[in-house]
């Protein structure tokens, strides 16, 4: 498509054939690669990585949410990936989907973005729609994405059209890219319009605000939601223990009203790339406005130390039956982040772990999701079945679908179970110690 192929840039994002330029190949650029695939778009895909370039290539995929099925069907369509960010010149819209971590003093780091940026100031020409889905702070498209445009020579909404769209990508989650709605911001309302048109042709429902501002703030808000929630169930979790009352019995029970009550969980503290991360982002853009964040430092203050509570709690149960730490078998049991993904980044087990370690105790890993081979690299015994066990303690920390907790508790003298999965499957042991 071309940008003389027709007068109204949203006729021509909604109504022609265009190329989709993704830049990122990861959890969110992978899936919405492919989603722009199955819409019959054209696609290329573009990652600094060219060892997972060249396996996308090949057809296989590091990303659960793609099949290896699915994306040899984007491939057999045309899709190209590659590590030559040339090939982005050829985009009539270039999605930017790269990490957005905190820096070693939990403030937002925009490298990777600022980098995406420089891409592309670099292969951005007339008539392309460039969209920021990368989660970050209220400003930065205007702060970092304009100005790339700027700087190549090009007016926005004369030349290009900028937009950001928040990814929601959710791991493990069965539905699509395609099947979740869309935010669009614009940073004008002509960019909105054709960010909308453009993300029209492969969500099946698009929400657009008034503003790209409004859209960065919303996926810091949906996060924050969840990690304040989280927060205050784990809070409640210590004092339901302190109460002897039965957390999860509390939870259920307050869950059969009707209104004004949503049901979250406690577990051993909060993980993956968005709940630890995106609050922190809204804290620092707060805090430079001079607003206090309260709620969301004390959020994160609970469950940054929700992994030091579970360890305590660890050690009360070995002292109940007069056993140390040190040198004593522990047998944890998930150390993904969630359940039923192969993912460890950020994960609260792996806290868990390196407190427990930290106290000398000998530890086994069990996840039937997270390779053995990444499992190893800790320095801990990796287990693959319980067999004749020798382990006086289990700890669930991520309740994985396929992971045989009959056997567990019929194999380990006790186990300390921080995610409910003995009570959601119906299981009563007199072993199962709960959160």
């Amino acid at each position: 498509m071309s940008a003389e192929s027709s007068l109204d840039p949203v006729a021509r994002f909604r109504d022609e054939t265009w190329t989709a330029g993704v830049i990122g190949l990861g959890y969110v650029g992978l899936p919405l690669a492919v989603a722009a695939s199955e819409a019959g778009l054209d696609v290329i895909g573009f990652d600094i990585a060219e060892e997972r370039v060249d396996a996308l290539t090949a057809g296989t995929s590091h990303v659960g949410d793609v099949s290896d099925a699915e994306l040899r069907v984007a491939l057999d369509r045309g899709a190209v990936f590659t590590a030559d960010a040339s090939q982005l010149l050829k985009a009539d819209a270039i999605f930017i989907a790269v990490p957005s971590p905190l820096g070693r003093n939990r403030q937002p780091d925009t490298s990777y973005i600022e980098a995406a940026a420089a891409i592309v100031s670099a292969v951005a020409r007339p008539g392309q729609l460039i969209s920021l889905e990368s989660t970050t702070y209220p400003g930065t498209t205007e702060d970092i994405i304009v100005p790339a445009l700027e700087a190549a020579g090009l007016t926005l909404d004369h030349d290009v059209f900028a937009c950001f769209s928040p990814e929601r990508v959710d791991p493990g989650n069965k539905l699509s890219t395609a099947d979740i709605p869309k935010v669009v911001g614009g940073v004008t309302s002509l960019s909105g319009d054709v960010a909308a048109a453009a993300y029209g042709r492969f969500v099946t429902s698009v929400h657009t605000v008034s503003t790209a501002r409004a859209a960065e703030l919303t996926k810091l808000l949906e996060n924050t939601y969840r990690a304040v929630n989280i927060a205050l169930v784990n809070e409640l979790a210590q004092i339901s223990h302190a109460f002897d009352v039965d957390v999860w019995e509390v939870i259920d029970a307050a869950a059969t009203k009707p209104f004004g009550f949503q049901p979250f969980y406690p577990g051993p503290g909060v993980g993956g790339h968005c709940i630890p991360l995106d609050p922190q982002y809204l804290a620092w853009r707060a805090k430079e406005k001079h607003v206090a964040t309260r709620f969301v430092d004390l959020a994160e203050d609970i469950n940054l130390h929700m992994p030091d509570w579970i360890v305590d709690r660890v050690q009360d149960e070995l002292n109940q039956r007069g056993l140390p730490v040190r040198g004593t078998r522990i047998l944890l049991v998930g150390m993904a982040y969630k359940r039923n993904i192969a993912d460890d980044r950020e994960s609260p087990s792996m806290q868990v772990m390196n407190r427990l370690a930290g106290l000398c105790a000998e530890l086994g890993l069990l996840d039937p999701h997270v390779a053995p081979a990444r499992l190893a690299r800790h320095g801990h015994e990796v287990v693959d079945e319980i067999g004749d066990s020798t382990w006086s303690m289990a700890v669930v920390l991520t309740d994985h679908d396929d992971i045989d907790y009959e056997e567990i508790a019929a194999a380990v003298p006790v186990v300390f179970d921080t995610r409910g999965a003995y009570r959601s499957r119906g299981l009563v042991r007199d072993n199962v110690v709960a959160l």
